[in-house]
């Protein structure tokens, strides 16, 4: 039998490579420099532009983008193709493709100002295509915002011990953010008693689970209410309707408050949950294989068995996932193109360029941390993906139809039976790994929120009018966001949530690297353009695929016209269908007609010689 040792071996090998000798030299492509102000320092306003230590942007960075779509993606493609190809798209696209794209989004929103992507290509190919890159990454943060929203209260209704230790952690971090920037107390000494809180609020919430609403919880949660009829059933439970609308409202007010008082603080106490959680996950599988094998306490929860480190699942289960355990769950799903939208998160993903030009390339103290944060949080995130992956082959339960369904017992079975190996009870490894989980997910999702603003924002510009005025309010936008992304769940089903997510993401990648390789080209003739533009390329034509197959095949031959699958009888669930097709060609037509905007700058430039000022330095590597 294979041990999923020889997943951590192949990715960590890969990663650390990658990182010391790619990673060095596009650091030095770019011409990274410390004598070079930051964006940080230059506008520090106290709001948004905020320096901050490399340790504490590294946790906030980190935590944003590695939200659950990493877990469940991975997760996924693992029962629908094999452990093997999952395994190779993230060793090898993470480092290549991903981790650039990354490093580069952050590298120019430092010569920008700061600002996102979509200001960066409107400063070479107009206002049209920046206003045309921002409706897209607008669109994509509402999606993001839903999708998080859904797995956040799917994962507290499952694990209420999780939603007490949520709500600590958070509370926790408002006072860390008091301590540091009203009383200016110590950093060190701060991290220590406030990382202690954050672990103890796992442990109180073990003893004191929590609910909203009645349900079917572990014995001695606590419920708040004693009925359920003023909340919405989402995926058939209030539960989880109202833990979905609390997300919202936390998200909403999340996104308004100054970074200094919640942003920064929480999302470095959450780090240590999520290096815990990832790297305590990868020490186990080395200490477990080699020393102290699973705890006795491993049980499979199905099956009864003991568990292991030996792999349960397939290696292939073939192009197109007839052989694995969801074929009759799933509808048609060719390795080409999907396995590419379905794990986006882990090996590249387009809402890290939002991340990284968004918030976290106005808080970089130094040029040269942005190797570190840009190149090595997405490799760090590629390691969330290989614990995904190393748990869902040793448990393998193939729960509901895939998705979140699938994702949660797998991670936190299956990663809680990993940390048995280290000595912690399985009843108590579970659950923080459940908790590990809600952590990504909870800084990813307000992120999203102020990054929609932030996009909003960018779009409206100087307000001329009252709407303008409106749309530009941080109170309003929010509002719209929030409300937007609720509506979204509630006519939409989750499975074609979550691949319009994936395409959606994977596009904006694309695009991305597009802005990336048009700052690159006006830079200079002589920097080469292979290092962003052939992944550019490549997943332009991947999600481009990827959501024409899912519009024409799953949705309109399935869910209208009854072809390829049972028809939606239902009013709400044929609108649904019918709007999600147009989203899909709406993203297909911003996406194409920005590739060829850019690609005419692009080939202007390289003829005439004649690009826009792009950077201050003047080395031409």
């Amino acid at each position: 039998m294979v041990g999923v040792i020889w997943i951590v071996a192949l990715v960590l090998t890969t990663f650390t490579v990658a990182y010391l000798v790619y990673g060095r030299y596009l650091s030095q492509f770019v011409n990274l420099d410390d004598s070079r102000e930051t964006p940080a320092h230059k506008y520090q306003d106290g709001q948004e532009y905020v320096p901050a230590k490399k340790s504490v942007l590294l946790g906030h960075h980190y935590s944003s983008i590695a939200g659950g779509a990493p877990v469940v993606g991975p997760i996924t493609a693992a029962l629908v193709w094999g452990w093997v190809p999952a395994v190779l798209w993230v060793a090898i696209g993470n480092p290549l493709m991903g981790a650039v794209h990354d490093f580069v989004s952050l590298s120019s929103s430092l010569r920008h100002e700061g600002k996102s992507i979509g200001y960066i290509i409107g400063e070479y190919v107009g206002e049209r295509g920046k206003n045309m890159l921002l409706w897209f990454a607008f669109l994509l943060t509402i999606l993001v915002v839903a999708v998080f929203a859904l797995v956040i209260g799917v994962v507290l209704n499952a694990y209420p011990s999780a939603a007490t230790a949520s709500l600590l952690y958070i509370t926790l971090a408002f006072v860390f953010g008091v301590w540091l920037y009203q009383l200016g107390l110590p950093f060190s000494v701060g991290t220590v008693v406030f990382v202690t809180g954050v672990f103890a609020s796992v442990w109180v919430g073990i003893q004191y689970p929590l609910a909203i609403v009645p349900g079917d919880y572990p014995a001695g949660t606590i419920v708040l209410l004693e009925s359920a009829a003023f909340f919405p059933e989402l995926l058939d439970s209030a539960n989880i309707g109202a833990w979905v609308l609390v997300i919202l409202v936390y998200g909403a007010a999340a996104s308004i408050l100054p970074v200094w008082m919640l942003l920064q603080p929480r999302d470095y106490l959450s780090s240590f949950l999520l290096y815990t959680g990832v790297g305590g996950s990868l020490l186990a599988v080395i200490v477990g294989t080699f020393i102290t094998g699973m705890g006795s306490d491993a049980i499979h929860p199905e099956t009864g068995d003991q568990l292991s480190f030996e792999i349960t699942t397939g290696a292939w289960y073939g192009f197109l996932g007839q052989g694995g355990p969801l074929a009759e769950m799933l509808p048609l799903m060719p390795l080409f193109p999907l396995l590419f939208l379905t794990i986006a998160c882990g090996t590249i993903s387009g809402f890290h360029s939002l991340v990284s030009s968004g918030t976290t390339s106005k808080q970089l103290n130094k040029e040269t941390d942005a190797k570190l944060i840009g190149y090595g949080g997405m490799l760090a995130e590629g390691l969330l993906a290989a614990v995904a992956l190393c748990a869902v082959t040793l448990v393998a339960i193939p729960a509901g139809a895939g998705g979140i369904g699938l994702a949660l017992p797998n991670f936190a079975t299956g990663g809680g039976a990993i940390l048995t190996a280290l000595g912690i009870p399985f009843e108590y490894a579970a659950p923080f790994m459940a908790l590990v989980l809600a952590s990504f997910l909870l800084t990813s999702m307000d992120t999203a929120v102020r990054l929609g603003r932030y996009m909003l924002e960018e779009i409206v510009g100087t307000p001329e009018t009252q709407v303008e005025e409106y749309a530009a309010n941080r109170y309003v936008n929010t509002t719209v966001i929030a409300v937007a992304a609720f509506l979204l769940l509630g006519s939409g089903r989750w499975e074609d949530l979550w691949t319009l997510f994936g395409g959606a993401n994977q596009l904006l990648a694309s695009l991305a690297l597009l802005s990336a390789t048009v700052w690159l080209a006006n830079w200079s003739n002589s920097k080469q353009l292979i290092s962003t533009g052939g992944p550019m390329v490549l997943m332009g034509f991947i999600t481009v695929a990827g959501l024409s197959w899912v519009g024409l095949y799953q949705i309109l031959g399935g869910r209208l016209l009854g072809i390829t699958a049972e028809a939606e009888t239902g009013l709400i669930g044929q609108l649904s269908a019918v709007a999600q097709i147009v989203i899909i060609a709406i993203l297909l037509y911003l996406a194409l007609s920005l590739f060829k905007i850019g690609y005419d700058n692009m080939q202007t430039v390289r003829e005439t010689g004649d690009g826009v000022a792009a950077d201050v330095s003047t080395d031409d590597d």
